[in-house]
């Protein structure tokens, strides 16, 4: 077999791969051999079927076998004799000419194939003692605890019926029927429908035209569907619901105390606190943790500057740009909306993707050389992590992961990446400083927040297709349940993200 380099430019590679004709029907005849005293043929005796006829008989399919083994282990045998990682799964191109394969198929033409792919770069690792990053670190006040006490408790509030008017915080029980140009619209209509006035669940307008309305009243509303409202056919539209109130009820007081407590599961005042404190704990201590990833990733990114692998790169970029489009078609802006053309933002997420293969090959590196590793409990709590966020479709993600090549390591490359960032940090030096918590959650600039992340799909060192941890991935995320289109305005839960 000959290994011929036929180019060799910067990143790219392409090799020529030359398996003469002799050197294939060798190995056919090998395959016959071993398969002479197993067939069975009309006329022969078992093991006495001459070499020419089996070689008539099986000759092509065995040879057809050959070529299939040959492209799919050469490859990686090439690769690890020359000491390269392919950035991607090298492409294999081979004659598409019918008369040279058959040729080929009859060990008459010598087997050549090519690969084309690109390396990962050979990547220095530098000294990370010279990194500074600050951790902020915001305290939790009593206040803030029973502010958030207040908003649980909120949701378990109970409601008495009350006689005459409704007013702001009040609850409503109602059946609602809506119509646009005088018919009705699916999702516009419901029956004993709860509405707490003033909660900003439904359309602007719709629950300030209720205050004032009594238990039996019967009233048309008329509202103006948002502009970006999430249901096409509705958004901007002038739409009329009639209104039939059932039942007024005022809210009752609300105390943090043990019966608070019982009535949402536990056991005492005290234990709802502690648990409450936990749960601004967790909040604050994930941003505190992306910060402190964003200072790192910003200072690798100025240490290590390289050429990238150009698949990868565009890879990466095709999935920003399928978000951005997806993003501007949900919110039905333009570009120019933006103070941006599609050329500039173009070129902007070009880099952006540049910036993020060229960061996950650095932590990979990193990643490799310290010895950190993903464990397969890790695998499977993230996996089940998976099946927790889509209930009910257990079975085709699971299905999903045990067919889909590759998809296990979705799941790997955040759960390594922030193992790297862990590590970092043992590196690095680190300095805490106590902050507000407007300080720790002040928006800081969202678009050089997006520039500092690398995508959890980051490119991991290995010769396979550039992978995605999202789920889903930036697989295929599973299709969420779509909420009702009317009267409920857009949340900000119902966001693509």
């Amino acid at each position: 077999m000959q290994v011929i380099e036929t180019l060799a430019e910067g990143l790219k590679r392409e090799i020529k791969v030359v398996i003469p004709a002799k050197d294939m029907e060798s190995r056919m005849n090998e395959r016959l051999a071993e398969v002479k005293d197993k067939v069975r043929i009309n006329g022969f005796r078992p093991g006495k079927v001459p070499a020419a006829h089996l070689k008539k008989v099986y000759g092509k399919s065995i040879m057809a076998d050959l070529v299939n083994e040959i492209v799919r282990d050469q490859p990686p045998a090439i690769l690890t004799e020359r000491g390269e990682k392919s950035a991607t799964q090298p492409e294999i191109s081979m004659t598409e000419d019918k008369d040279e394969a058959e040729k080929i198929l009859a060990a008459q033409a010598d087997f050549e194939f090519t690969l084309s792919y690109e390396v990962i770069p050979a990547i220095e690792l530098k000294s990370n003692k010279g990194i500074k990053v600050t951790r902020e670190v915001a305290e939790i006040s009593e206040d803030e605890v029973t502010e958030q006490i207040m908003r649980i408790a909120d949701s378990a509030r109970s409601y008495e019926a009350k006689k005459g008017k409704a007013a702001d915080g009040d609850r409503v029980t109602m059946d609602y029927l809506g119509k646009v140009d005088g018919e009705a619209f699916e999702g516009g209509k419901d029956e004993d429908a709860e509405l707490v006035l003033g909660s900003g669940r439904f359309i602007p307008g719709f629950e300030g035209q209720l205050v004032g309305v009594k238990a039996g009243d019967e009233k048309t509303i008329t509202v103006t569907f948002p502009a970006d409202y999430p249901a096409k056919n509705l958004a901007g539209k002038e739409a009329t619901f009639d209104v039939k109130i059932k039942d007024v009820a005022a809210p009752g007081e609300v105390e943090i105390n043990d019966e608070l407590a019982t009535k949402l599961g536990l056991e005492s005042a005290d234990r709802l606190k502690e648990i409450v404190r936990g749960q601004i704990e967790s909040q604050y201590g994930s941003v505190t943790r992306q910060k402190v990833k964003r200072q790192i990733l910003d200072q690798l990114d100025e240490l290590y500057q390289f050429d990238t692998p150009q698949r990868l790169v565009e890879a990466e970029f095709d999935n920003i740009w399928r978000q951005i489009q997806t993003d501007l078609a949900q919110s039905g802006k333009t570009f120019e909306d933006e103070d941006t053309t599609e050329e500039k933002a173009r070129e902007e997420y070009r880099k952006l993707a540049e910036r993020r293969v060229r960061l996950g090959l650095v932590l990979s590196e990193i990643g490799e050389k310290a010895g950190v590793d993903v464990s397969e409990d890790e695998l499977q709590r993230a996996l089940y992590d998976q099946l927790r966020q889509f209930p009910g479709q257990e079975k085709e993600i699971l299905e999903f992961f045990r067919k889909t090549p590759g998809a296990s390591a979705n799941l790997r490359a955040p759960i390594f990446e922030e193992k790297v960032i862990d590590h970092l940090l043992t590196e690095v030096d680190v300095t805490d400083k106590t902050v507000s918590k407007e300080v720790l959650l002040a928006d800081d600039d969202a678009e050089g927040a997006e520039k500092a992340e690398t995508k959890k799909a980051a490119p991991k060192k290995k010769a396979a297709k550039a992978e995605t941890a999202e789920a889903a991935g930036e697989g295929e995320e599973a299709a969420a349940p779509k909420k009702k289109a009317a009267p409920k305005k857009k949340a900000a839960e119902d966001s693509a993200e």
